[in-house]
């Protein structure tokens, strides 16, 4: 396990996610935070929350840091963490990492903000997601 992290995924670089240059689109990184952060919050088990089905969470800001192409064939340690909880946003942290040499390959820090779709603007969590997602940032 990464220093700092609780969780991680693993999965390959497929084909389709490579350019002419044979290493990874740029895009794709994106991707792989969305299938990481998916299971991410399988494992936390906020799934059992009645409120979190409600939730609908929008990507306000997103920072990349792209250090090493991935290339074909490359399985990718996928680490997630929450580093900050706002008012009505989250901040996720992922290092995308070779998962044989543990090589950092990219770093993304993505703002994510709870949105009332009703209302169209931000809204804060209730008590108890602020609860069991303050657990998660604490670690």
């Amino acid at each position: 396990m990464r220093e700092g992290f609780s969780f991680s995924t693993r999965f390959k670089v497929r084909y389709a996610e490579i350019d002419g240059q044979k290493i990874v689109f740029n895009s794709r990184y994106l991707e792989y935070a969305d299938v990481a952060v998916t299971e991410f919050w399988d494992w936390t088990g906020i799934d059992a929350l009645p409120e979190w089905h409600g939730a609908e969470f929008n990507v306000r800001h997103t920072e990349i840091d792209y250090l090493k192409p991935f290339r074909l064939g490359d399985e990718i340690e996928a680490f997630v963490r929450l580093d900050r909880l706002g008012g009505t946003s989250l901040t996720k942290r992922f290092d995308l990492c070779h998962a044989v040499t543990g090589d950092l390959h990219c770093t993304i820090l993505m703002v994510s903000v709870n949105v009332d779709l009703e209302q169209g603007r931000s809204a804060p969590f209730s008590p108890a997601m602020r609860a069991f997602l303050e657990k998660l940032v604490a670690g």
